[in-house]
C-alpha cells in the first residue's frame, strides 16, 4: 500500500501522473527548484515520467532542467501518492511520486526548465519551504534516519 498525502480523493475523473523526484543533498544543504508559475513555490526537483522513460532517466531528465545540475549514486527511498489540479495541464491527477536519494555531481549551467531557479537551502529550512506534505514527510524521515542536527521537524 502506497501512503497518500494531502486531501483525499473527490468524485472526479483522476489521470495518473507518475513522477521521479529527488532529495540532493551536500555540506548541510538541500538542492531544492523553484517553480515560479502556476504557483510560487519551491520543490524537490523531478517531474512527470514520459511514456517508455524509467523512473531513473527521468530524475536525471527532470534534475538537469530544474537545477542544471547532474546527479549520481541515485538510490529510491520509496513513494507516495496526492490527489491534485495541475493548473499547467489543466487536469486533476493522482500523482504517483517515487522520491530517491542521490548525489549532486556536476553544476552544467543554469536551469533550462522556464520559470525555474536552483537554490541551496540549508538542512534545517527545507522540509518546512516544500508545501507537498509527501515530500515533507520524506525530508523528514530521512533527517531521522541520518540524525542532522538542526533539521526542523523530526
Amino acid at each position: 500500500m502506497i501512503r497518500r498525502f494531502g486531501p483525499p480523493p473527490m468524485p472526479r475523473r483522476y489521470r495518473l501522473r507518475p513522477g521521479a523526484y529527488a532529495i540532493l543533498v551536500r555540506d548541510g544543504a538541500v538542492l531544492l527548484t523553484f517553480q515560479n508559475h502556476p504557483a510560487p513555490e519551491f520543490q524537490l526537483p523531478g517531474g512527470g515520467i514520459d511514456p517508455g522513460e524509467s523512473s531513473q532517466a527521468a530524475l536525471h531528465r527532470e534534475v538537469r532542467e530544474e537545477t542544471g545540475w547532474t546527479i549520481g549514486g541515485a538510490r529510491r527511498l520509496g513513494a507516495y501518492r496526492r490527489h491534485c489540479f495541475m493548473p499547467e495541464y489543466g487536469f486533476w491527477a493522482e500523482k504517483l511520486c517515487s522520491i530517491w536519494l542521490a548525489r549532486p555531481i556536476l553544476r552544467q549551467g543554469p536551469p533550462t526548465e522556464p520559470g525555474h531557479s536552483a537554490h541551496w537551502v540549508p538542512l534545517a529550512e527545507a522540509a518546512a519551504r516544500l508545501p507537498d506534505p509527501g515530500a515533507r514527510a520524506f525530508m523528514r524521515a530521512l533527517a531521522r534516519r541520518h540524525g542532522w542536527k538542526g533539521f526542523k521537524g523530526h
